[in-house]
């Protein structure tokens, strides 16, 4: 077993970490072992399966309002397809072009291939006759998270 569950002091799930993470967790008394593999010890500790924290750890950020834009994450959520002809996406493509002050977010920012990318250029969908299949939306962790 390569990787132990971390859990918070309230019994939620926070994350995976090493065997040797979980140790060094153990040994400066942040965590204890929640639950551990029979017969199998390293060093005093017996092989932890799951470690649960020793005080509750708050995790906003799991319900803010989702993910920090990224270009890779932008293709993720909109599966690798263009959308503007149903291709194969492999570039970003701002729908009020960066040179008219549009911003790098969620909404404005869709994946493209890289000729309709191009065709359309410094314009707005509208002025270059491109209409979207679909509008941008701001995804959710789950919605990154799924592969």
């Amino acid at each position: 077993m390569d990787a132990v569950l971390v859990i918070n002091a309230d019994l939620g799930p926070l994350h995976r970490v090493t065997v040797q993470h979980a140790i060094r967790m153990l040994c400066r008394q942040v965590a204890e072992i929640h639950e551990a593999e029979p017969d199998r010890v390293i060093g005093v500790f017996p092989m932890p399966r799951v470690v649960r924290l020793v005080r509750f750890v708050v995790t906003r950020w799991r319900f803010s309002s989702g993910p920090a834009w990224s270009r890779a994450g932008v293709l993720r959520r909109d599966h690798r397809c263009c959308a503007y002809c149903g291709g194969p996406a492999s570039t970003i493509d701002h729908i009020l072009p960066r040179s008219r002050g549009g911003r790098n977010t969620w909404r404005n920012t869709t994946a493209a291939c890289y000729a309709c990318n191009q065709r359309k250029g410094d314009r707005t969908p509208t002025e270059a006759g491109m209409p979207l299949r679909r509008e941008p939306v701001n995804p959710g962790w789950a919605a990154l998270a799924g592969r």
